[in-house]
């Protein structure tokens, strides 16, 4: 063997082994990524599904219950700070439930609710925590809380 083929030998070799170097082999993304992309996009919707469905069925629940909201709105109306500060209150519409915010726990036998409601001098939030017993809302607290001036009613319970 003379000396220019050891040469040309050394050289495909040489040549070879950094070919293997250059040649890897793909990552695990890059080769599954047309199957990993839908399913992941697929995950994210149900998920997101199940959180608005469960959110939507609390509202529809206090929706549908207006004896919930009216009552103590009628409590409300009997107090006399209430009066001094919000004046006559309104009758809450349906959107106004809808615009609130409502957790039921206790397989939809407790509920904490809170709603905007508006009086003839000023405007400010309910909020209302009530346990249901023997098919009625039994309330545990009932405050409104007004931005200006700055105040919180208590109507009914002791927080």
């Amino acid at each position: 063997m003379n000396i220019k083929e050891s040469e040309s030998s050394l050289f495909l070799v040489i040549n070879y082994t950094i070919m293997n170097e250059l040649i890897r082999e793909k990552s695990w993304g890059v080769r599954n990524w047309k199957w990993l992309v839908p399913i992941t996009a697929l995950l994210i919707m149900i998920i997101a599904f199940l959180s608005l469905t469960s959110g939507l069925m609390s509202f529809a629940q206090a929706y549908a219950e207006p004896a919930l909201y009216e009552n103590a709105l009628e409590k409300a109306r009997q107090n006399e700070r209430v009066s001094e500060v919000l004046g006559t209150i309104q009758p809450v519409d349906k959107l106004t439930i809808l615009e609130g915010n409502v957790v039921y726990a206790e397989d939809h036998n407790a509920v904490n609710l809170t709603f905007r409601v508006t009086g003839s001098k000023g405007k400010g939030k309910m909020d209302i925590q009530a346990n249901k017993i023997d098919g009625n809302w039994e309330y545990e607290l009932i405050k409104i809380r007004i931005k200006k001036p700055e105040e919180e009613i208590i109507v009914l319970g002791n927080e």
